[in-house]
């Protein structure tokens, strides 16, 4: 599976206006090392007016935020996960009789058999 290349709309703008100079499709997909199909792409993008710079920023903003709201999300989550396990560790029975410890955790019992 060949792994996906990221441009910058730098380039692509490069690319779209050199297609809109008239520079063949074919030359400029080789030179590039792009699908063809990807510079019609972008030269309808360009078009468009979705590569200009003030575009870029606001998507990159939109999925920045969109991704702040995923992980608050996620931290709100998992605060109530520590929450509920909070109140469950408090309700959870106890023996009386053990000691234990949060670090060392229950005494050991000696072995059967008394090993010298």
């Amino acid at each position: 599976m060949t792994k996906h290349r990221s441009h910058s709309a730098a380039f692509k703008r490069q690319v779209a206006e050199e297609f809109i100079a008239g520079e063949a499709l074919h030359a400029l997909s080789k030179r590039h090392d792009i699908s063809r199909q990807l510079i019609r792409i972008w030269v309808g993008k360009f078009e468009a007016g979705a590569l200009d710079d003030d575009v870029q920023a606001a998507d990159l903003l939109q999925e920045y935020e969109a991704k702040i709201a995923a992980l608050e999300r996620m931290v709100g989550r998992q605060a109530l996960e520590i929450e509920m396990l909070k109140g469950a560790l408090k309700q959870a029975p106890r023996p009386k009789s053990a000691n234990t410890s949060v670090v060392t955790g229950p005494v050991a019992s000696p072995p059967a058999g008394g090993a010298n």
